[in-house]
């Protein structure tokens, strides 16, 4: 694929076409998935930072400007694997001031961090019951696409499937939430 067809995709994505978004997954999964295990060197969470990528394009695929996308999500991929190096070497250390103290100037940024996560909160709820618990578990609950479907004893594929119907439905849930 060319990268008008990456960029065929991604405009595609952006108006919600998960047959599009299957598509830009299974072309550069793998080489997302490569970047974060030789980074991170632990398959679980590679595939953590898997879904964190996708998710990143399926919810706002405006992200990527142009050139190589092939580049730009192993460089996504690259950041967010360092962003979990980093935070893992940061939960080691013994915090220098309380975890609940919010500095000045952020008292803002967290109300609205707590009015976006109750907003996710009623649209994730609002899913289809097989989409919701598939979604909750591999993103909030932190297991791997593989880990869920062996949980659930349900097909790899269902899973995806689920998933990527959840996504849209989620998608389009936050974005009619946003516009209100």
């Amino acid at each position: 694929m060319s990268r008008s067809v990456d960029e065929g995709l991604l405009e595609r994505i952006a108006s919600g076409d998960a047959t599009a978004f299957s598509a830009l997954y299974d072309r550069y999964a793998d080489l997302v998935y490569g970047v974060a295990r030789r980074i991170l060197r632990s398959p679980e969470q590679a595939q953590d930072v898997t879904q964190s990528v996708f998710l990143k394009v399926w919810s706002r695929p405006q992200l990527f400007t142009g050139g190589s996308f092939g580049a730009w999500a192993a460089r996504v991929a690259r950041n967010a694997s360092l962003d979990v190096v980093r935070s893992s070497a940061v939960r080691l250390r013994e915090p220098e001031i309380p975890a609940t103290l919010a500095a000045a100037g952020e008292l803002e940024e967290t109300v609205f961090a707590d009015v976006d996560r109750e907003i996710i909160v009623r649209a994730v709820a609002g899913l289809p019951e097989a989409e919701r618990v598939v979604i909750e578990q591999a993103y909030f609950g932190g297991l791997t696409y593989r880990q869920v479907a062996e949980r659930l004893d349900t097909p790899l594929g269902t899973v995806k499937t689920r998933i990527r119907a959840g996504l849209q439905r989620l998608r389009g849930a936050l974005q009619e939430a946003v516009t209100r």
